[in-house]
């Protein structure tokens, strides 16, 4: 049996574990196309259709297959996606620590853009939540909202969660949405946004920070409306810009710092494009359709953690046999860590390739608890 077949298997049982209810031939279909994006690691439609170990030997036929699939309505990313996120949620909310999520944008050109919601998971990210749209141009509110409010009914009641997100996402709705939910945050501030801070007539973001090394500001008005919150600014020698950091929490440096964590997302972008599926090279010129082009990849990738934890866990290297200090700060004076590492992480978007061509077992793609 080929390599992508013995994948496709597997991911299908999961699949149908977890999502009783869907139609066999949607199940099937789908795990084929996870399994060749696995072995394939391309957005290209043509190169993916050649992957697929179908019958036919026609090629038009195998495009056909798959623009069907990728047109397929059923395929909602929100909902096949969903029990594999919950479980990655319960797992970041083992022992009482706080969920770290973030919230960006990737441009594939000027063609379309991927706003997503990501899960801090060890040293990098897993998708949550996206959507896309035509141009390149940020994604407002309404479409952060529906990301945001899917992520907050997945996790597990009771649950801190810590939201970072990058200068071009705060808003006066963002932060109210934020404090509703009683949701901590990290959200770096552009330098031309209005502040009042008590003292004396409006100013600007920029020019609190201008000249600064740190400054810590509580309870002042952002934006025309006068949002409450804090601000933490911090400018390190070496670094062009300084932060400026919106925050739920009385800002110290440290809780400057927490924003930092927003950079896991980084590498899973790259994993999504250079170095891994290369999504900026996809040709789709619909939204839905890169949608569901995109959940084919989040649950190859979701499979890759699985197989690079299994791996880790069944033969680790002499390094991943010592014990590894937490590498995430704490947030304000709580001694529990935001998150704790996982092995094998570091290797997903290696073992791609690696997970597709190994003769072992593979492990079952459930979403449970390890």
């Amino acid at each position: 049996m080929g390599s992508i077949k013995r994948l496709a298997e597997e991911v299908a049982r999961g699949l149908r574990e977890a999502h009783p209810g869907l139609r066999k031939t949607v199940v099937d279909k789908l795990a084929l196309a996870v399994g060749a994006m696995i072995e394939g690691q391309t957005p290209n439609t043509v190169e993916l259709a050649n992957l697929l170990p179908l019958e036919t030997q026609r090629q038009d036929m195998r495009e056909q297959w798959l623009r069907r699939l990728l047109k397929n309505p059923r395929l909602e990313a929100g909902t096949i996606l969903e029990p594999w996120a919950r479980s990655e949620l319960a797992k970041g909310a083992q022992a009482g620590q706080t969920v770290l999520l973030s919230l960006d944008q990737s441009d594939l050109g000027d063609r379309m853009a991927v706003l997503m919601v990501a899960l801090r998971v060890g040293d990098r990210a897993l998708p949550l939540a996206w959507c896309a749209e035509d141009g390149a141009a940020n994604l407002g509110w309404e479409a952060q909202r529906g990301l945001l409010e899917r992520v907050r009914s997945w996790v597990p009641p009771g649950t801190p969660v810590l939201l970072s997100a990058d200068r071009f996402y705060p808003s006066v709705a963002l932060l109210e949405w934020l404090q509703a939910q009683g949701w901590s945050y990290r959200l770096r501030l552009k330098g031309n946004l209005l502040v009042d801070i008590g003292q004396s007539e409006e100013t600007t973001t920029g020019a609190l920070a201008q000249g600064v090394r740190e400054r810590y500001l509580t309870d002042v008005g952002l934006f025309a409306s006068g949002v409450r919150t804090h601000l933490g600014i911090l400018h390190d020698p070496g670094h062009p810009e300084p932060w400026i950091i919106a925050m739920d929490a009385t800002p110290t440096r440290a809780r400057v710092l927490d924003y930092a964590a927003r950079w896991s997302i980084e590498p899973m972008f790259s994993d999504f494009k250079s170095r891994g599926f290369n999504l900026q090279h996809s040709q789709l010129q619909h939204a839905d359709r890169l949608e569901r082009l995109v959940l084919i990849m989040a649950l190859a990738m979701y499979w890759c953690v699985r197989v690079g934890r299994a791996t880790a866990l069944a033969s680790p290297t002499p390094l991943e046999k010592k014990s590894r200090p937490n590498t995430t700060p704490s947030t304000g004076p709580s001694e529990k860590p935001l998150a704790v590492w996982c092995p094998g992480l570091n290797a997903a978007c290696a073992i791609c390739s690696a997970a597709s061509k190994t003769t072992a077992r593979y492990p079952l793609f459930l979403p449970v608890s390890n």
